[in-house]
């Protein structure tokens, strides 16, 4: 049985003062909570903050990206290396807005893990497809094809220690969200890819989760599926009392 894993991504909200008073008020809500491993993704500038606050919780620390070198002439960069030191557990990879606004490709995100896996930190490797792509009939193409680059000369042990999200880029804070059905068919791909290429083994072994407008109504639906292992959550997870209820609906 795959342990469900619900994960925060602040993206570009929240100063370090607020960023600190949101946990504070998280913390409570998820006490005792084990049986679903919890992550918060702040901003770079407030990670040292908020690991003071959830260092000793059942609450891990996530960042959103990280670079594939570990140092170097690289303006505005943060290592993976950078982000461990800081209490950092777990990195979003490859995440739609990184690819639309700042060009990220396949490659980028392959690097990217591998430089994550090797610190220690676990990737949590973003895939989906844009509308358009959808009403085309493409999506399982599009993800087909993210998946093959982005896991491209990978080893079993490595790709075991990913986290996978799917997350739809016509759903990202649109309001629009997969129904668990149409979520479901796109994370059993994901499972079936896995098994063809690393083994049934391997693929029954890695938590896929669904991001996309998840919010406490939706959460239960979605993650009653059998191949969703999680959520990957952006408006909802800046309110305490909304990601608490996501994280209880994965009980």
């Amino acid at each position: 049985m795959r342990k469900k894993i619900i994960a925060g991504n602040w993206k570009m909200n929240k100063l370090r003062g607020e960023a600190v008073e949101l946990v504070k008020e998280l913390v409570p809500l998820v006490e005792g909570i084990d049986a679903v491993d919890i992550v918060v993704c702040p901003v770079y500038v407030s990670l040292p903050a908020v690991y003071e606050i959830i260092k000793d919780t059942n609450i891990e620390l996530g960042a959103q990206d990280c670079f594939w070198e570990d140092s170097g002439a690289y303006t505005g960069e943060i290592s993976a290396p950078m982000l461990k030191d800081v209490g950092v557990k777990y990195v979003v990879i490859g995440h739609s807005e990184r690819r639309q606004y700042f060009c990220e490709t396949d490659e980028w995100v392959n690097k990217k893990t591998k430089a994550a896996l090797k610190t220690g930190l676990t990737p949590i490797v973003c895939v989906g497809e844009r509308l358009e792509e959808r009403e085309a009939g493409k999506t399982i193409d599009v993800i087909s094809g993210q998946l093959e680059g982005g896991f491209s000369g990978f080893e079993k042990a490595e790709i075991e220690k990913c986290v996978i999200a799917y997350e739809p880029v016509w759903a990202i804070g649109t309001g629009k969200t997969a129904t668990p059905e149409q979520a479901q068919e796109v994370h059993s791909f994901i499972r079936g890819w896995l098994a063809e290429k690393f083994g049934k083994d391997v693929s029954e072994k890695i938590r896929i989760q669904y991001g996309g407008s998840v919010k406490p109504a939706n959460a239960k639906s979605l993650l009653s599926q059998p191949d969703i292992d999680g959520a990957l959550v952006g408006g909802a997870s800046l309110k305490a009392q909304d990601f608490a209820e996501i994280v209880k609906a994965g009980l």
